[in-house]
């Protein structure tokens, strides 16, 4: 009974979400139409009180309004984008005493998607790649809260705590149907060192950043600047699973590629439209290039391949990548609670938002999102590791005259 109740107020939530969205929406629409948002937002007003009146007399169980408005207000939030989030006077207060680099981690770089906490990528070296973790994983829960009833806010703010310390997740993997229990325990965050190798008798320039911070680029271009001295000629640079939110490091490293043009856009609706164009004095490298990008790139990452590629400066290789790129603001309500709400988006040079299409490389290497599940649903074997992706972007670069 007590699951029969949980599942009847989940579904009722979801569904009142979802109406409080498209009520939304229409008055949204009604608005431009009748160039009244006032008239507009008073009428809507009105059909989600005679909504709520109905169901609070006549659904199968007096449900708590206190409890399906807080789902409505994130199932409204929810529909705008994966960042956006209403917390309530609660999760606010923790939310603003949570560290801005929190305390210690578990590894995971996280998103929403269909409603549910998703894995965008793992961390080398963390508790949650021994745990063998990957991008796309489900997280169904956090301890005892479910996913879907918390703010993608608040699941940042939960996975982070005190070094040492335990968290249980609720895992749901591509190719399992049953959710499996994972306990992680956080550790200090450490930042892996950038990656480098040579490839054919050292004329090949591997860079693997793993993470875009001001310290990391400078080390790109160093290694860039060295580039003739150790018989280098052309670069194949690493940004799967490079997940930085940090988007002017993400232009730097374009920059030092790129000698002029346009790198990227960043407009709102109230926000001042911003363009980012090259500059000629952090160009580093015109040597033939070549950039490895998966679903795990995100943010920064993506940034720099969407300008590297809109300019013709570099062929983009392995699979489509995540879709973040936006800036946020935190509006506090008069109750404690408060919105923190999207108000930008990036754009690649050729106009594209990253939130909403992400960047599709040159040369697709790799399964897509629907072969993948394919393949679950058959419980087709795991194909053996190799790195294609790897290997077609270094067949391109050897391709190209030095």
């Amino acid at each position: 009974m007590a699951m029969n109740r949980f599942f009847q107020r989940t579904v009722f939530v979801l569904s009142l979400g979802l109406l409080v969205a498209l009520i939304a929406g229409e008055f949204g629409l009604r608005a431009v139409r009748a160039g009244s948002n006032e008239d507009g937002a008073y009428k809507q007003m009105r059909v989600y009180a005679e909504v709520l009146k109905k169901v609070q007399g006549e659904y199968v169980t007096e449900p708590n309004i206190n409890d399906v408005t807080t789902g409505a207000l994130h199932g409204l939030l929810e529909t705008l984008d994966a960042d956006s989030s209403y917390l309530t006077p609660t999760e606010y207060k923790i939310y603003k005493e949570h560290p801005a680099a929190g305390e210690a981690q578990v590894g995971l770089t996280v998103s929403k998607r269909y409603g549910y906490a998703v894995v965008v990528s793992v961390a080398p070296g963390s508790p949650a790649e021994k745990e063998h973790f990957t991008d796309g994983d489900a997280i169904e829960s956090i301890g005892s809260q479910s996913t879907r009833e918390l703010s993608l806010a608040m699941i940042r703010v939960l996975l982070d705590g005190k070094a040492g310390s335990q968290v249980t997740l609720s895992v749901i993997r591509p190719r399992k149907q049953d959710p499996e229990k994972v306990t992680l325990t956080r550790t200090s965050n450490s930042v892996p060192a950038l990656g480098q190798q040579q490839y054919e008798n050292s004329s090949i320039l591997y860079l693997k950043p793993s993470v875009l911070t001001a310290a990391r680029v400078d080390e790109i271009s160093a290694h860039l600047k060295d580039m003739a001295k150790n018989g280098n000629k052309k670069v194949l640079l690493d940004l799967r699973d490079v997940t930085t939110t940090d988007e002017d490091q993400g232009l730097r490293l374009a920059n030092l590629f790129l000698k002029q043009g346009t790198m990227a856009t960043l407009s709102g609706q109230k926000f001042p439209t911003q363009t980012f164009t090259a500059d000629a004095a952090r160009f580093v490298s015109d040597a033939p290039l070549a950039v490895l990008v998966n679903r795990g790139t995100a943010g920064a990452a993506e940034l720099a391949a969407a300008a590297l590629a809109d300019n013709k400066r570099a062929d983009l290789v392995g699979e489509r990548t995540f879709g973040q790129g936006s800036v946020q603001k935190t509006i506090e309500l008069p109750d404690g609670a408060a919105l923190v709400l999207t108000v930008a988006t990036y754009s690649s040079p050729g106009g594209k938002k990253l939130l909403e299409e992400a960047v599709t490389p040159t040369t697709l290497v790799g399964p897509t999102p629907e072969q993948e599940a394919q393949d679950a649903e058959e419980e087709q074997p795991t194909p053996a590791k190799t790195d294609a992706p790897l290997n077609k972007a270094l067949e391109l670069l050897k391709a190209k005259a030095a």
